[in-house]
């Protein structure tokens, strides 16, 4: 093993390690919805909000970064670190001074705005490292972002261990909270941009309408779009589900808090094992087998509610599936752009994705309240089927060869 490639390793597992940290802000409200609606008497709408707040806020600071190029013209790992401590401060401040549910909305808007700065920047940072491995290096990123998101759930576990049954909610976002400036410090103390880094380009804010203006971005931006649709309301409302499936059972309250957070960590495994899969076999090959597999565990899920066994073993296997693709989207947008202008691409990419979960994570509920959680679920299974449908032709365009290394 050479110096250099140790060297790029340090810095890639250090980088996945403060994107892991940073993310933890992401659901840290979303883990404590049963202790917050307790408190709070939050409606169902309420409930959605605690997720959708960051979701809007992430759009909204994506696209002001997009606009701006601040992901191409910045020193990079400074970006990230701002912008993780202020996402710090912004959901520290609702476990310290809140009482009441519309400031702290408020307030995860602004975390999420925060966040526009680290989970795009992290994605560049990782280009400069990696060129033909490039799969494995983002699904290493997505991978933590994963874990990062899930942690929250975990700490909600112990709640159900204890007497009352109920973790106090405050010091999870206390702790998600001082995970974030772990990963600032992380940032700017070990992490370095790699040889592949390019110099940064004057404003050209017109390139931010790249991502539907050309072909081969577009159709990438379609399966991402399609693949976003399922990820985030499958990702909030999959854990709730388990739990009301395992207290009908009677089953323990932890197993299923626990089997909430495993649903979507084991999406971490799943990026980095698409990651290096995508690399030999291609982006669409890859991707494709991942929208066939997560939609149809859209279209099951809701009729194994009455079997705790059979749901998690569907849950386990849709969490593995639902997130494997989401690197590779990414991947390919980086390919497949002016690699001057990379970040702003990965940066347009995400907000529109992030947009697009808004409405899918607030059409759960009143689906719910219509058609029961057996049907409720189907609805996300549309998009998978429209990603399916932008990868088969994405895979038909010469400029398809940009990707991985020829293999599409």
């Amino acid at each position: 093993m050479t110096a250099q490639f140790r060297y790029k390793w340090q810095n890639l597992w250090c980088l996945a390690a403060a994107a892991l940290l940073a993310m933890t802000l992401w659901f840290s409200a979303s883990a404590v919805i049963p202790q917050l609606t307790q408190e709070w008497q939050l409606s169902g709408g309420q409930q959605s909000w605690l997720t959708m707040s960051v979701q809007l806020g992430f759009v909204v600071g994506a696209l002001m970064s997009a606009v701006l190029n601040l992901a191409d013209r910045l020193p990079l790992q400074r970006l990230f670190a701002f912008s993780a401590i202020a996402g710090a401060f912004c959901n520290a401040a609702i476990a310290l001074w809140i009482t009441q549910p519309g400031p702290a909305l408020g307030l995860r808007f602004l975390t999420g705005v925060t966040l526009a700065g680290v989970y795009p920047v992290g994605m560049k940072v990782m280009t400069t490292w990696c060129k033909h491995d490039r799969g494995l290096g983002i699904g290493l990123l997505v991978g933590a972002l994963t874990v990062g998101s899930a942690s929250p759930h975990l700490l909600a576990v112990f709640a159900s261990l204890g007497a009352t049954g109920q973790l106090p909610w405050r010091p999870v976002l206390l702790i998600a909270s001082g995970a974030a400036l772990l990963a600032a410090l992380i940032m700017v103390g070990f992490v370095h941009t790699g040889p592949f880094a390019t110099a940064a380009p004057p404003v050209n804010w017109r390139y931010a309408g790249v991502a539907m203006s050309d072909r081969s971005i577009r159709l990438a931006n379609f399966g991402y779009l399609g693949h976003m649709w399922e990820l985030y309301a499958m990702w909030t409302w999959v854990p709730l589900v388990l739990l009301a499936c395992y207290q009908q059972a009677g089953w323990p309250e932890s197993a299923a808090r626990f089997m909430g957070f495993l649903v979507i960590a084991i999406g971490g495994v799943s990026s980095i094992l698409a990651g290096i899969l995508a690399d030999r076999w291609g982006r669409t090959t890859l991707t494709l087998m991942s929208l066939i597999v997560s939609g149809s565990c859209a279209l099951l899920v809701g009729f194994l509610i009455a079997s705790p066994v059979a749901l998690t073993i569907l849950c386990l296997v849709w969490g593995f599936a639902v997130i494997a693709d989401s690197a590779q989207f990414s991947t390919a947008v980086s390919e497949l752009s002016d690699p001057r202008f990379v970040g702003t691409a990965l940066t347009i990419q995400t907000s529109m994705g992030f947009l697009l979960t808004l409405f899918s994570i607030r059409l759960i509920p009143p689906l719910v309240a219509i058609v029961g959680w057996e049907w409720a679920f189907t609805v996300l299974a549309l998009g998978p089927m429209f990603g399916i449908w932008a990868m088969v032709r994405l895979r038909q365009l010469p400029e398809a060869k940009k990707m991985a290394s020829g293999n599409r």
